[in-house]
């Protein structure tokens, strides 16, 4: 293995669960950008810098980060946000028997922020409005075709520049089963991107909440994965509200109006609510079939 190009390690005073809190930035199990391993959790990633390649490891008191490519020192700078070291699991404060079982349950889960909203944009896009495996399937395609390989040893690849995607004319993402709505969104997205990409978080939220297409849930999917946000909750979600009022209220469903009046009490750590839950695997009962893929004609 080559000698990384940067090094750091992150001391830590409680213990960090490395696999489940970066969970949230792999986009299914073929996720070319990311890779979860028994040598660490490796990302790829673009920094101000350059293209890096990121490794991950548990040591004893913290983690040892090293670093590949022009944007490695960056992205070792940065990791300690990465890994949910500067998040503060603390400030929320259950108000319900479950919560608090949870919190318990998963001492080490931490809020990821990977400073990198239009790396956290691209799938969120993707993912509008259609099954999870349909989603997946177009991200991993649109890295194939229009990334590159990352810098360092783990064969990652890098997801495609904002420039690139803005470049591509909408039927180039039809064979990724992207419809026109979507495409142009990616594309007019990657012309914006560099209002946004160096922006404060309030700042990202109102430019990206200023552009047609992008509503609240993909506004809380960039919050949650770019910013740490602990608020960002994802209304709008197909599943989210059931699984808020099922653990919360033991009602099987619920609409949005419902799932914020059950999360009222954690305003300020709602996002982290729903982290959580998802962590816990809890499902609502399903009385019918699961959302099915569509065709993009028909979106």
């Amino acid at each position: 293995m080559p000698e990384p190009d940067a090094s750091g390690f992150i001391s830590l005073s409680d213990p960090i669960d490395l696999a489940l809190t970066l969970a949230p930035i792999a986009h299914g199990r073929g996720d070319p950008t990311v890779r979860f391993g028994p040598d660490g959790i490796w990302r790829a990633t673009r920094t101000p810098d350059g293209p890096a390649t990121l490794r991950l490891r548990l040591a004893k008191g913290g983690v040892e980060v090293s670093g590949w490519g022009a944007g490695a020192a960056n992205a070792v700078a940065a990791a300690a946000d990465l890994i949910g070291a500067n998040d503060d699991p603390a400030a929320l404060v259950p108000r319900h028997r479950l919560i608090g079982e949870l919190v318990y349950r998963f001492p080490g889960l931490r809020l990821p922020r990977t400073n990198r909203p239009f790396e956290a944009l691209l799938p969120a896009i993707c993912e509008q409005k259609v099954a999870g495996v349909e989603a997946r399937a177009a991200f991993r395609g649109i890295i194939a075709s229009h990334g590159e390989p990352a810098p360092g040893p783990a064969g990652l690849r890098l997801a495609p520049t904002p420039a690139t995607l803005a470049s591509l004319p909408y039927f180039a993402f039809h064979r990724f089963g992207l419809e026109r709505r979507r495409a142009d969104l990616i594309r007019h997205t990657g012309q914006l991107a560099s209002r946004f990409e160096a922006a404060s978080p309030a700042e990202a939220y109102a430019r990206l909440g200023a552009v047609p297409g992008i509503g609240p849930w993909t506004l809380a999917e960039v919050g949650r994965i770019a910013f740490g946000d602990p608020d960002a909750v994802s209304v709008g979600d197909y599943h989210l509200p059931n699984v808020v009022a099922w653990a919360l209220a033991r009602q099987p469903r619920a609409d949005d109006a419902r799932m914020l009046e059950l999360l009222e009490p954690y305003r300020g750590q709602r996002g982290r609510v729903q982290r959580l839950l998802e962590a816990s695997g809890i499902h609502a009962p399903r009385f019918g079939p699961r959302m099915a893929p569509q065709r993009i004609a028909g979106i």
